[in-house]
């Protein structure tokens, strides 16, 4: 679907591990004071003084995670990242350096983990992050990409999913669903090229949801945010599984429940518009899709007035008791159980 336009090939034989890791990552530097060794000894070096460290890590697979068929390389270096970079931002931290692992097969060429390794740099240097190390391996199924994103927060700054209260509010930043129905157009075109190879679709009315799924973005300016307003959330999560699926994920963990309220949930008009054109129920979607990246949060109901009008923060819902549970509550007053659809990594189908 995605017309590779540079025919030169580079065999990665040609380099060897070494040279390949050296090659691919010469024009990483070093940005964060705590790091004391990237790229090019047995392991990285980093400083820990008084800060907590957080780590996390994410396996991309092509064929399960993402299709190639629509996804550049440089936009899946880049997404492949920032996915990483959510989960640090979702415990209130500040992500400072990554390890980028990758398996190839033999029909990627040098200059495709180039396009790769591009997005990687692009991301690394968006966010001020360091690559400081990794590995590289052949594949017999295609390309498969493992990052650890590490970074720190204060002590009594870092926000678990577990810490939640009854009276609580419920936050999102952003807007919801984009990510889901951009894959959803993407799945629709690659059918439509398959039986017609010269066709040329028009995107231009799914621009929004096509960039939310190929280059979404991890919400660090949120954790900055609060730290200005003087607001430090009861509970974090960030969006990767839809969003009822994070909303059971605070209740069980917290041992609360949960109103959510529908005509609260934020929705981009793109998101509206395409929902009815593919005959879709926009709060499924956003309660289901996932990949939004966004974070949600839970807060004091004393802080209200410090996030009151924001433009980037809604009160979607508030947690409750446990014995209540986690409930939708409908536009018309009706009360539904929350359940998780969303993605399933264990999942084969």
């Amino acid at each position: 679907m995605i017309e590779d336009k540079n025919q030169s090939r580079t065999s990665l034989s040609e380099l060897g591990e070494f040279g390949l890791i050296n090659h691919l990552t010469q024009n990483f530097k070093v940005q964060n004071s705590s790091t004391i060794k990237g790229v090019g000894d047995d392991a990285a070096v980093i400083e820990n003084k008084e800060n907590q460290i957080l780590v996390t890590t994410d396996l991309l697979i092509e064929g399960v995670h993402f299709d190639l068929s629509y996804m550049p390389l440089k936009h899946l270096g880049y997404k492949a990242v920032v996915v990483n970079l959510s989960d640090v931002y979702a415990m209130n931290g500040n992500a400072t350096q990554i390890t980028v692992s990758i398996a190839v097969s033999n029909r990627f060429p040098l200059e495709a983990l180039e396009e790769l390794y591009d997005g990687i740099y692009t991301a690394c240097k968006t966010y001020n992050i360091d690559l400081v190390g990794g590995d590289t391996s052949t594949s017999t199924k295609g390309l498969l990409i493992s990052i650890t994103a590490i970074g720190e927060v204060k002590k009594e700054d870092v926000v678990y999913r577990n810490t939640a209260k009854p009276n609580d509010l419920l936050v999102v930043t952003g807007d919801i669903g984009a990510a889901y129905l951009g894959l959803q157009v993407l799945e629709r075109e690659k059918r439509v090229f398959e039986v017609n190879p010269n066709s040329q679709p028009d995107l231009t009315n799914y621009s929004y949801l096509i960039e939310r799924q190929l280059k979404p973005e991890a919400r660090k300016d949120i954790v900055k945010l609060l730290s200005e307003l003087g607001v430090k959330p009861t509970s974090m999560i960030d969006i990767s599984d839809g969003l009822s699926s994070e909303i059971l994920h605070i209740c069980t963990q917290s041992k609360v429940g949960c109103n959510l309220y529908e005509e609260k949930i934020p929705l981009d008009q793109q998101v509206i518009s395409t929902c009815e054109e593919f005959d879709l129920n926009s709060t499924t979607i956003a309660l289901s899709g996932g990949e939004d990246y966004e974070l949600l949060f839970t807060i004091s109901q004393e802080d209200f007035l410090k996030i009151k009008g924001n433009p980037h923060l809604t009160v979607i819902g508030h947690m409750t008791d446990e014995s209540v549970g986690a409930n939708l509550v409908t536009r018309a007053g009706q009360q539904i159980k929350l359940t998780a659809q969303g993605w399933n990594a264990l999942k084969n189908d």
